[in-house]
């Protein structure tokens, strides 16, 4: 890439720390460029207050702000939750399934734009340098990729901070509570400072913000009821919503009752181990409920099926792998399993845990009269069982006999 060439740059912008200092980087290193900032707004709430101000006043030509919300939960979020994927079986994957968004409608603005460069703040050791980049060359293949962190001196937060303070940077954190977050409507991330090293325990009520402990979560139990329609949430406790209000309502009363709260050492697709805290208390209620919805809905060659396809989407969502035909073909087979997966869940939240307090669907395959402990009354005739025993033994039965037969050829 000619620096000479770059004149206009878009930059995926979010006000935090990295992204302050790169406006003013790009214009000393890329010719005084123009620098177009973009936010995408995926719920961040307060974090968008007062961001124009802050991207003009460090030398941006303007701010575009997408509200993403809408998007953000029905296209990513909700295909994922039908899929079941969770990372490495517990991370309920936040940030990973917002970046393909936002470098997707990034690469439109840059084109729309006719920039020369799209930038992000990504660092060189995480995984959203990858999830940002590889949705940009899915819709802008051959647009050049400014990639600060993989060309400047500074080596830290804390250098980044004198940068900053050097350049007249207005910043929200200390150097004492820099902590890297990462905020949507759907979770909150915690990483660095303390929670770096994994023997170190969070101190939960300095940075929990979406809710409270379970030591802080009241005293008596709140019930829940969320209702599916073919695999997606359409109401709460009776009260039909839109999907971004749904999440949001979850979230209120998942973080009220300390619901949602990992501490994990997870596998970056850069090859490191990295700890995080994550709080996603509407989204834990959530996939719990699709959970429990499935186990009377789905058979059980499809059920059992099914998690290795989360497995692997979970993989393709964290590796940035979204528009990808791999994807798309196993949000395909998810969608098919999805058409019976319509009912009520009903759950009991207490300090923390979530308890299985009923469900019903009208395509349940939970069937009284087979499955009853009572009177089978020729629903279901035990004595089948001993011919099946016998075929499904078979095998076992045949190599009984083979070793019986060695034993009495070696005598």
């Amino acid at each position: 890439m000619d620096k000479k060439n770059i004149k206009k740059v878009v930059l995926a912008y979010s006000g935090g720390l990295d992204t302050s200092i790169i406006i003013p980087w790009l214009k000393e290193n890329y010719n005084n460029c123009e620098v177009i900032a973009v936010s995408g707004n995926v719920g961040q709430a307060d974090e968008l207050d007062g961001l124009e101000a802050k991207a003009l006043k460090t030398g941006a030509s303007k701010l575009i702000v997408m509200d993403l919300n809408k998007e953000f939960v029905e296209d990513f979020i909700f295909p994922t939750v039908k899929a079941g994927a969770k990372y490495e079986g517990k991370y309920l994957l936040g940030t990973s399934f917002a970046r393909p968004l936002i470098g997707k409608r990034l690469a439109e603005i840059a084109l729309k734009e006719g920039a020369d460069a799209i930038c992000h703040g990504c660092t060189g050791k995480g995984n959203d340098q990858v999830r940002f980049e590889l949705a940009i060359k899915a819709v802008a293949p051959n647009m050049p990729i400014i990639a600060p962190w993989r060309e400047w001196d500074i080596k830290s937060r804390d250098e980044e901070i004198d940068y900053a303070e050097a350049h007249n940077v207005p910043l929200k954190i200390s150097r004492e509570t820099n902590y890297s977050k990462d905020k949507n409507l759907w979770h909150l991330s915690h990483e660095g400072l303390d929670l770096e090293d994994p023997a170190n325990e969070p101190n939960y009520e300095k940075i929990l913000e979406m809710g409270v402990s379970p030591e802080k979560a009241p005293d008596k139990a709140e019930y829940v009821t969320i209702h599916f329609e073919k695999g997606v949430p359409t109401h709460v406790n009776g009260k039909k919503m839109d999907a971004v209000d749904l999440v949001w309502e979850l979230n209120k009363i998942g973080g009220r009752n300390g619901v949602g709260i990992i501490d994990i050492v997870e596998n970056r697709l850069v090859g490191m181990k990295s700890r995080g805290v994550y709080e996603t208390p509407g989204g834990t209620l959530l996939y719990e409920a699709h959970e429990i919805l499935e186990s009377i809905t789905l058979d059980k060659q499809t059920m059992h099926f099914k998690r290795s396809v989360s497995d692997k989407f979970a993989e393709l969502v964290y590796d940035g792998l979204w528009f990808t035909q791999l994807r798309e073909a196993l949000s395909a087979f998810v969608d098919n399993t999805q058409e019976v997966v319509t009912g009520d869940v009903k759950l009991k939240l207490y300090k923390g845990n979530i308890v299985p307090a009923g469900v019903t669907s009208p395509n349940s395959l939970w069937n009284e009269e087979i499955a009853s402990f009572g009177d089978d009354e020729g629903a279901y005739n035990q004595a089948d069982s001993a011919g099946f025993i016998n075929l499904f033994g078979l095998p076992v039965r045949v190599q009984a006999l083979l070793n019986e037969a060695k034993k009495k050829n070696n005598k």
